[in-house]
């Protein structure tokens, strides 16, 4: 059935103005970014099989062009069209904290971090620079590493933190198997690194870990460090 003969609390786009976007499932979310469906299936019919097919939400935002284009009803234009959605929730989540929101909690540096490099195929290490209010500074991907490890040196986020006149910092890196456990070279570098930034009276606030589908670790949080 046509989704205009649904009743109005069932369409979409009308529930969204009605009731706010928090009350659609994530095939009525998918079905107002896709607009109309294909032959023989409405838009939310659509977005219900793309979503079986790539698993969840999770994993179509962030498939790859080839993967993404070759679905049903999907496509270079519907690509670049979602691609430029996720650069703008990004830069408005950063924009607020530029703003002076403080990462007073590892929830808080968990999503700035997945909104960052969550999504990479390949291992990356970054560094999060904050003043003495925990206000963000400057944010940095130092490393990049091959899929199981990356290469850390301490002292590139010396020379990155004194740069700056950082207060304090929080590292991260992503591990693309999914799994945000700590390894034990994971546990050996964030001692390094916090030493390091001792001797220049910078203190290491965290260590976040990011798996998939939105799992990350808390090396503060867990008492790790």
């Amino acid at each position: 059935m046509s989704i205009k003969h649904w009743h109005t609390h069932d369409q979409p786009r009308e529930k969204l103005i009605e009731f706010g976007a928090a009350s659609l499932t994530d095939a009525q979310l998918l079905a107002i970014f896709l607009r109309v469906g294909v032959k023989g299936k409405n838009a939310v019919e659509l977005a219900q099989d793309l979503l079986d097919h790539f698993g969840d939400l999770h994993s179509l935002l962030h498939a790859d062009q080839t993967e993404f284009c070759q679905a049903k009803g999907l496509g270079l234009a519907k690509y670049a069209q979602l691609n430029a959605v996720l650069e703008m929730a990004r830069r408005h989540f950063e924009s607020g904290l530029k703003k002076g929101e403080a990462f007073q909690s590892p929830e808080l540096s968990a999503q700035f971090f997945m909104n960052q490099i969550g999504h990479q195929p390949r291992e990356q290490f970054a560094c999060l620079l904050l003043d003495q209010q925990h206000q963000m500074i400057h944010f940095e991907i130092l490393f990049y590493g091959t899929v199981n490890q990356a290469s850390v040196h301490p002292r590139e986020l010396v020379k990155l933190a004194l740069k700056h006149n950082a207060a304090a910092a929080i590292v991260t890196h992503n591990h693309p198997s999914g799994l945000p456990n700590p390894s034990e070279s994971d546990h050996q570098i964030t001692q390094l690194i916090k030493q390091a930034l001792t001797l220049v009276d910078v203190r290491l606030l965290d260590h976040v870990i990011l798996g998939d589908h939105g799992r990350w670790h808390s090396m503060a949080e867990s008492g790790q460090i």
